[in-house]
């Protein structure tokens, strides 16, 4: 289908390409990689002949079809989204037009050659193509991907881009091109069309070719992995696990060739330098010299190593109390549709948790309550003692300075970080060389989104609330990302249909649906366990019964029989000490807190000019408040050494759990 050969591509006196091949075959799923700047949009240009090489051939077998998504798309113009997504052709946009004004003009009318032959033509060709079945498909194609019926006749160019790809993706699907070729399609998907993407693209009839960062859209995907690195295509079978796993066999195996290719080379060198000088040996030690320039010549590269990830430890937020946040008695609703009524959701130190739910069920919502970024209707929202909350989502870029530069804005922070290390993180996050001096107003969206996370990771708060932080990395930036936040002291909760990303983070899992929020006090596995959940993935959006603890299902007798021992293991592990000095913290958080209280208020009302005209009134209000700052000082001391000790002891349970 596709025939690469001898490829060689260069710029600016870098060669990203030297005399490569790829072949393509119709049935073949693969996913191309490599680090950024590798070359992997130069060899997806190379192939539609938007670029051509410096040397090589690439042909295609006759009368092959090939579709490209872009990750950024043009402007719709004045289209529809059904439109858009029928215009498979430009011959085929124009006779759908002819066909749809003709019929919307003549309804229930017949074409007739002896009306207007023009028409008729139109319509037999426009019926030769089938037309009159690439409405319903788009349609159908269209739902998949999350758009309403009353979207389809919207002028696209009144959508988000986002949603504009959508419908692009959609045209492309409608055609079925015999060669679809990707980049980063996931990018601008939820996760509901995510999953119908996904299970679309298992049964596509073509061949396909993507760039993706999603590791496990690819390990769902593809039956091989085409790898750019150091100018070379290699080849890889099955999926991207499976490629990592060859890759490093593959590099332990070069790296062996090149210990013992050197090993002999340093052998015969030590025989050259020894005896060349002496008549009776000169011509072994020439013979020795020219056996190392053949080595040489056969000698495999030493292996690269690992896509490197920057090793640098982010700055850590001040400690909070035990208790980060309590919701109590909260309602949330929009308008008519109630979210939330009387929620209760507590979230201790340190815990990592991600929300998982169907889609509508409340996620991002209940994020948000707990965040402060909207307020509840009724109920209250309680920050614990210390406790900086910070929201990240894709808005948050809006907080930006536009006139800045990007180094510029990643070095406005309180932290005392070097410009070097900022260059090295930002350039983690796909702002290297001249890029950090970019001004911020020319950013795209998801540039805009990196630098903020950037920014947050600079400055963290000890409570860090995080939605679908991964979109627009790459997998080199994703590992930065994760670094960053395993090292991160502080408690988080978060969002996220990567994963990769969950499995490596989540401490519990969370299941918000109809307003219940369910808790798994376990990792992403744990979840996946107790639901019986076959596929990782689609257990993010599960709802009902599939999502429902083991718990509340029926079990057989012996399922109740163990789980009541593991009920009783887990209450026996909850020692009353540690429930004991968990209370005395709370009770001095508390109190810390109602003394700060009192002392504001004492402190307001020695400021009122009305105070002093109450005889004694002044000297008594001193008093009251240097006994609130003393009380403050005694009960932040206790409160101290009730956290250490409480550390201690969840440090010794946790390693008798271990054991």
């Amino acid at each position: 289908m596709l025939t690469i050969s001898d490829l060689t591509k260069s710029f600016g006196g870098r060669t990203l390409f030297s005399e490569v091949a790829l072949q393509v075959n119709r049935e073949d799923r693969l996913g191309l990689v490599g680090p950024n700047g590798a070359g992997k949009t130069t060899l997806f240009n190379l192939i539609l002949q938007q670029e051509q090489p410096d040397e090589g051939d690439i042909s295609f077998q006759r009368g092959i079809t090939v579709g490209y998504l872009p990750q950024e798309s043009e402007p719709a113009g004045d289209v529809t989204v059904l439109e858009l997504a029928t215009a498979i052709s430009p011959e085929f946009a124009k006779l759908r037009k002819i066909v749809k004004a003709w019929d919307e003009s003549h309804p229930g009318a017949v074409v007739d050659v002896a009306d207007d032959g023009s028409v008729d033509d139109a319509h037999a060709r426009y019926s030769e193509l089938g037309g009159h079945l690439i409405d319903p498909k788009a349609k159908r194609i269209l739902a998949g991907l999350s758009f309403r019926e009353k979207d389809f006749n919207r002028p696209a160019r009144e959508m988000s881009g986002g949603w504009v790809m959508r419908a692009h993706l959609a045209r492309l699907l409608v055609q079925e091109p015999d060669l679809l070729m990707l980049d980063e399609p996931t990018n601008h998907l939820d996760l509901e069309a995510l999953l119908w993407f996904q299970e679309y693209l298992h049964y596509y009839s073509g061949a396909i070719l993507m760039i993706s960062h999603d590791r496990e859209f690819l390990n769902q995907l593809v039956s091989g992995i085409v790898e750019i690195r150091r100018g070379r295509i290699y080849r890889w079978t099955g999926n991207y696990d499976s490629f990592l796993v060859q890759r490093e066999a593959h590099e332990h195996q070069q790296l062996a060739a090149h210990k013992n290719a050197q090993r002999k080379i340093d052998q015969l060198q030590e025989f050259a330098d020894r005896f060349g000088a002496k008549a009776s040996k000169a011509s072994q030690a020439q013979s020795k010299r020219k056996q190392i320039e053949r080595i040489r010549e056969d000698m495999a590269d030493a292996p690269e190593g690992a896509e490197k990830t920057v090793h640098f430890r982010f700055p850590q937020p001040q400690r909070s109390g035990q208790r980060a946040v309590e919701l109590e008695h909260v309602r949330f609703g929009y308008g008519a549709n109630v979210v939330y009524e009387d929620l209760n959701f507590e979230v201790e130190r340190g815990q990592r948790i991600v929300l998982v739910g169907p889609n509508g069920a409340g996620k991002s919502t209940l994020l948000k309550l707990v965040a402060g970024v909207i307020e509840p209707q009724a109920g209250v929202r309680e920050l614990g003692h210390n406790v900086r909350a910070g929201y990240f989502s894709q808005y948050r870029a809006e907080v930006l300075d536009v006139t800045r530069t990007v180094l510029e804005e990643a070095l406005d922070t309180p932290q005392r970080v070097t410009e070097q290390s900022i260059r090295s993180i930002l350039g983690s996050f796909l702002f290297r060389g001249d890029d950090v001096f970019k001004k911020i107003s020319v950013l795209s969206g998801g540039e805009k989104s990196r630098l903020a996370l950037v920014k947050l990771l600079l400055d963290p708060p000890n409570l860090l609330l995080m939605d679908e932080p991964t979109t627009h990395l790459d997998m080199p930036s994703i590992d930065a990302l994760l670094g960053a936040l395993q090292q991160f002291e502080g408690t988080l909760i978060f969002i996220s249909h990567d994963v990769y990303f969950i499995r490596a983070l989540a401490g519990h899992v969370l299941h918000v649906n109809g307003g219940q929020l369910t808790p798994y006090h376990g990792g992403y596995q744990y979840y996946l366990d107790k639901t019986k959940s076959e596929n990782a993935r689609a257990a993010l959006t599960s709802g009902g019964a599939s999502a429902a603890p083991v718990a509340k299902q029926a079990r057989s007798g012996a399922e109740r029989k163990e789980q009541k021992r593991l009920e009783a293991e887990q209450r026996q592990a909850r020692s009353g000490d540690r429930k004991e000095r968990q209370n005395l913290v709370h009770r001095l958080e508390k109190q810390v807190q109602d003394l700060e209280k009192r002392v504001v208020e004492l402190t307001a009302e020695l400021e009122k000019p009305e105070t002093y005209q109450t005889p004694g009134r002044p000297t008594q209000l001193n008093r009251e408040l240097s006994e609130a700052q003393t009380g403050i000082a005694q009960c932040t001391s206790k409160w101290e050494a009730a956290t250490t000790r409480l550390a201690e002891l969840e440090t010794q349970e946790a390693a008798a759990k271990a054991t």
